[in-house]
Parts: structure tokens; sequence; C-alpha cells
């Protein structure tokens, strides 16, 4: 086990280190049996509600539900707020049932404790679920932060030759939603993998970013209560909860309008915005 690391940890040459001994452990049949039981659970899951309409348009979409912000012990999602902590959707639909909780919180130890584990298992998961697509006709399609914001395109495969999940499966289509600004200005500049695309997430405390994203062509999800406006601050409102295929939507400095939903209902932090036109 590796224990409690930073996400900047995955960075540094100390990883690189443990990168190389832990994937000499993860070949000696002694240490296997120490590692199985950990990946026999399913990484990949359909998602939810709206992630399901988008089969109506051809595509099969998974992702993955980390135990998000620091439930599991490791932060996924640095960049969080108070307004989207509280309003975040973890605990929607099966994320009610006590058994599912405690699978998110394992999946995301397995992710940070063992993580070559984990991506050998997840790119298993993958391919199957491409398979099963090409078979019913439709696109596979992934979304891996559902309920983080860990930054893909810096978790790789081997240290000798840098892969990340992105790279394995160059044809297929990923895509997330962030609130960090360095990473979307990223996307937003070329410089992250085409076939993974980003949309920036407003919070009560990131406007300044809002408007910089804006301005440089990104499209950026707002939570609006009751009813989506047609503009808001100017710009265009585009309907997300239609599907969930953001790599879909216009392009260009739109905002994408999400109903407010669970306890998104009770915010008064200004994470949620009155649904009139401005």
């Amino acid at each position: 086990m590796l224990g409690k690391l930073s996400n900047a940890w995955f960075l540094s040459s100390a990883w690189k280190k443990e990168l190389k001994k832990q994937r000499k452990l993860l070949t000696s049949n002694a240490n296997l049996s120490t590692i199985e039981p950990m990946i026999t659970q399913t990484l990949l899951t359909a998602g939810n509600a709206k992630i399901v309409k988008g089969e109506e348009l051809g595509y099969l979409t998974k992702g993955i539900h980390f135990a998000p912000a620091d439930l599991s012990g490791f932060e996924v999602c640095r960049w969080r707020s108070k307004g989207c902590t509280m309003a975040c959707l973890n605990t929607a639909g099966r994320g009610q049932m006590q058994n599912t909780q405690d699978s998110r919180i394992k999946k995301t130890k397995l992710f940070f404790e063992e993580q070559f584990a984990f991506l050998d298992k997840l790119a298993k998961e993958i391919t199957s679920t491409i398979k099963s697509a090409k078979k019913k006709a439709m696109q596979a399609v992934f979304r891996p932060n559902l309920t983080s914001d860990i930054a893909w395109e810096s978790v790789f495969f081997d240290e000798e030759k840098p892969q990340t999940i992105f790279d394995k499966f160059p044809e297929t289509q990923f895509y997330d939603y962030t609130k960090s600004f360095g990473r979307m200005a990223q996307f937003l500049n070329g410089e992250l993998p085409s076939n993974y695309h980003l949309t920036f997430s407003r919070s009560e405390n990131n406007q300044k970013l809002v408007e910089m994203v804006l301005a440089m062509g990104g499209n950026v999800a707002v939570v609006f209560r009751d009813q989506l406006p047609k503009t808001w601050k100017g710009f265009e409102v585009v309907n997300g909860d239609e599907n969930d295929l953001r790599f879909r939507d216009k392009q260009g400095g739109y905002i994408v309008g999400l109903i407010e939903k669970g306890l998104a209902k009770k915010d008064k932090t200004g994470f949620v915005q009155e649904g009139i036109n401005s």
C-alpha cells in the first residue's frame, strides 16, 4: 500500500520511483493475492438518468463514481467550493444506499493506494464497454470524473513510457466538468489530448474565472433555480439537462444550464443562480 497521497505527489520523482517498485510487485505471484480482492469490483457505472439519455442519440456512456471531496480520506475535488460540496449529487439515486457509498470509498482508495491495479482494471472495462457498444451499433464514451475532479491527463500507466488513458484509447471520446481554471485553459489552448473534452463549472466563488473562460471561448456549466433563462450575463444558455454529452454542445462561450437537483434546492451560498434572463 502506498499510504495517503496528495494529487501533486503523482507528478513527483518519488512517485515515479514508487511506481516502478509497485509495477514489479504487481508481476509477483506472491503479491497478487493481496491485490486481487480489491479489483473485483466494477469501476465503471452508467452514472445517472441524464447519462442514460445519451443512448437515444447512439452513445453508451459510462463513468467513475469516486467518493467526492475527502470522504475517503483522499481529496478528489481540490477546487471545490462550499456550495458545490453541499449540493453534490453523490447521495442521489443509488448513492443513498450505504453499500454504494462503501463501494465508492473503496474505489477511491484503490485509485490512490493501488493505482496500477486500478488502471489495469479500468482499461479492461473500457475495452469491454467499447465492444458492447459496437454490438449495439453505439459509440462508447466515458466521463472519468462523475463525482470528482482528478487531472486524468497527469495519470500515467507507465513511468518509463508515459501513457494516459486517452493515449491508450485514442479513438474513444472522454469528457468531464472541471473547476480547475488551469486544466480548462490547457483544454482551450489545445494542450490536452484531443479526445478529452472539458466544460468549466461555475461555483459561488469563481466568477472571475468564469468570465475568463467565457472570454477564451470555453463553455461554462451553471446551476439555476426552477428554470433555465435564455441568457445569463449576456451569454446564450443551452439546456444541459437534455443529455450529458457535453462534447456535443455548441462550442465557443456558451452557458450550459442545469436545473438544481437534490440538496442544491436548499442552496444559500450563491452556487445556484436564479433562472431569470440577465
